[in-house]
């Protein structure tokens, strides 16, 4: 099994749960009125004071281009492109773990600490930043803190790996690309062909025939019934 359908088995068999992230700002002081949901061109809605931060933090800037460099790689590391879909970058990760580190601030110190941990053991191991140094580099660094039964057990690498690999797979997977990727179809209705004919038999019931030409008619699925049409 390949890394991108390891993470894809986790993510649908619900263990990935505890990767999606939701904002640290409530205002219990600020209930929603009705009418105060804007639909936004992101394809969600989003209140006035909800569109008012998310444009105030998309027009900050926390990591440094070094820094970047380094998400960007390591995105593509754990998520890589393949025949079936995009990179973690093309998907727009790195754009959004730079977005969450402003939106929730406890990943800031953590993440920043990592980077520097990383770039620190890359010239130990190899005399050059991480950016810099081979992709076979890069993944034997990768590997020890992925795979941390050798390594050094006082090393903070494996839970800084642990930490961005859950924002990569977060970002990835919440993403249109990654979204298509898991096939999730959503609140998709079911087709329903009505009450089975046995069980309208045993209860001595049966449809209009006026009412199965209209309701049944797999033309009209997707319009809405106006039940006031008929008598129930």
């Amino acid at each position: 099994m390949d890394r991108r359908e390891s993470l894809r088995t986790l993510v649908m068999g619900g263990m990935a749960s505890s990767f999606f992230l939701s904002s640290c700002v409530t205002d219990k002081e600020s209930p929603i009125e009705e009418g105060d949901i804007i639909e936004e061109k992101q394809g969600y809605g989003r209140t006035p004071a909800e569109i008012e931060r998310d444009e105030d933090l998309m027009s900050e800037t926390f990591f440094t281009e070094e820094e970047m460099a380094i998400i960007t790689s390591l995105a593509d590391i754990i998520i890589p492109e393949d025949e079936e879909s995009v990179s973690a970058t093309e998907a727009g990760v790195p754009e959004f773990i730079e977005f969450i580190v402003k939106d929730i601030p406890e990943h800031q110190l953590p993440m920043r600490g990592g980077l520097m941990w990383l770039n620190r053991e890359s010239s130990k191991q190899f005399n050059m930043p991480f950016v810099e140094t081979s992709k076979e580099n890069q993944l034997k660094i990768i590997d020890q803190i992925a795979y941390p039964q050798d390594f050094e057990k006082t090393s903070p690498g494996p839970t800084f790996f642990r930490r961005i690999k859950n924002l990569v797979v977060t970002g990835y997977f919440t993403s249109e690309p990654g979204i298509e990727y898991l096939d999730y179809r959503g609140n998709t209705p079911n087709v329903w062909d009505g009450v089975p004919e046995q069980v309208l038999k045993k209860h001595g019931l049966k449809y209009e025939e006026d009412f199965l030409k209209v309701a049944m008619d797999p033309a009209n699925r997707g319009e809405v019934m106006n039940w006031d049409d008929y008598e129930i």
